[in-house]
């Protein structure tokens, strides 16, 4: 994923976090502003109700306005014409608040004339003999009037909101997690973008003394005095073999670099795959001599031309050769066919090596994954041959597929479509 789209999805995660955590206040605050409106509707009826049994009771008439008045969210004032009664009035507004399920502690007060002061009732609820610390505030638009302080409002609320409450914290976990994940995602992909260009630095670097031990060591094999003598001689040999396996790896590492990058730019031209082919095979008869093995070929495709990378299409060919022969430890038999499928053109490798189990066939192409061997460890490579060959084949279109048994071989095979010809 390229930095542009990473971006994207950065800005993209960031909205849509912000948008829901948004979202989720919101409708938060207005279930809380309805709960609040129901709340005070219930309380100004049950305290219309106190006020027309305390009327009733004293045989008096209520004014034709509204009695109940909210001076502040949590106190009430109601006026009455006539003097009021403190027990009876908590016995009223406790049966009211009882009937309308009000389950909240209330304090009342009732104002004095005499004293032109509020004089407090009592503290009802769960908090015994609760006292206030300041006096309820008195209302100066009448003269016979009780107050009622509502000091556990707010918990009450947010209790009757507690679903919401609920749901919004897991709302935030998920959200906080998500943003935490996205964060160690970055991080991943910066130390993996380190670790990368180490790499491929650290690759390129490798080129440079290879090279050198390369001449050197072709220098010392054309040395008469070398080719006398048998054991420099074969330590010749092992040098240049050892060197050539670590600049056919380094090769590989570089080759993966550069199919790690968003856009691979293939050079097509019209290649003769059965002239390459023996091109390819010639380079490997040397080794097939030393191992005492076979390489046949069998091409009967018509036309055999077809489009492709030549550079691409080369190394592919030597890593699926140099893969058959590595994984062929006993019978060395490796044949190179192709024949033309319904236009098509289908090259196939076969060898009669140990074969790949069922369960490991669909992970061969994955970088850096080697078939296992048990505790024997003498096949050479850091297994990216294969997902280089699939990441080719896939960038020119075409198809690959491997069939394989245990203790009888394998065969890979791609399929080059008839436009490619």
């Amino acid at each position: 994923m390229n930095k542009i789209r990473i971006r994207w999805v950065i800005v993209l995660g960031a909205i849509s976090m912000f948008g829901i955590a948004l979202s989720q206040i919101y409708w938060v605050n207005r279930a809380m502003d309805i709960t609040e409106k129901e709340l005070d509707q219930t309380l100004n009826v049950a305290l219309l109700n106190v006020a027309e049994d305390m009327a009733m009771l004293n045989d008096h008439n209520l004014a034709s306005t509204n009695p109940v008045s909210q001076l502040s969210s949590n106190y009430f004032v109601v006026a009455l014409n006539d003097v009021i009664d403190a027990n009876i009035l908590e016995h009223y507004i406790s049966k009211e608040f009882r009937a309308r399920k009000i389950f909240m502690d209330y304090e009342y007060g009732i104002y004095d004339c005499s004293s032109d002061k509020m004089v407090y009732g009592n503290y009802v609820g769960t908090k015994e003999n609760k006292n206030i610390t300041t006096e309820l505030p008195k209302w100066e638009d009448n003269i016979y009037y009780f107050g009622v302080r509502l000091p556990e409002r707010k918990a009450y609320i947010f209790g009757e909101l507690k679903v919401w409450m609920f749901s919004t914290t897991i709302v935030l976990m998920v959200l906080l997690i998500f943003a935490y994940s996205l964060f160690i995602i970055l991080k991943q992909k910066r130390l993996s973008e380190v670790q990368k260009d180490f790499v491929n630095t650290m690759t390129h670097e490798f080129k440079t003394p290879l090279s050198t031990i390369a001449i050197s060591a072709n220098v010392l094999a054309e040395s008469e005095a070398i080719k006398q003598d048998t054991r420099l001689n074969k330590y010749t040999e092992i040098i240049q073999e050892e060197n050539s396996q670590l600049t056919k790896q380094v090769e590989k590492l570089l080759q993966m670099t550069d199919l790690e990058k968003e856009v691979i730019t293939l050079k097509l031209e019209q290649i003769d795959l059965h002239e390459l082919l023996q091109k390819v095979a010639h380079h490997f008869d040397l080794k097939m001599n030393d191992l005492n093995g076979i390489l046949t070929l069998g091409l009967k495709a018509k036309p055999s031309e077809v489009l492709a990378d030549k550079v691409h299409l080369t190394n592919i060919l030597y890593n699926l050769l140099d893969n058959a022969i590595k994984y062929s430890p006993e019978t060395l038999n490796i044949s190179i066919d192709t024949k033309t499928i319904n236009n098509n053109l289908v090259l196939s490798i076969t060898d009669k090596g140990q074969g790949i189990a069922p369960e490991n066939q669909p992970k061969i192409f994955n970088k850096f994954y080697r078939v296992p061997t048990g505790n024997v460890h003498d096949v050479k490579g850091f297994g990216l041959g294969l997902s280089y060959v699939k990441k080719i084949v896939q960038t020119h279109k075409w198809k690959l597929n491997v069939t394989s048994e245990l203790d009888t071989g394998s065969t890979f095979t791609i399929e080059i479509p008839s436009k490619n010809g």
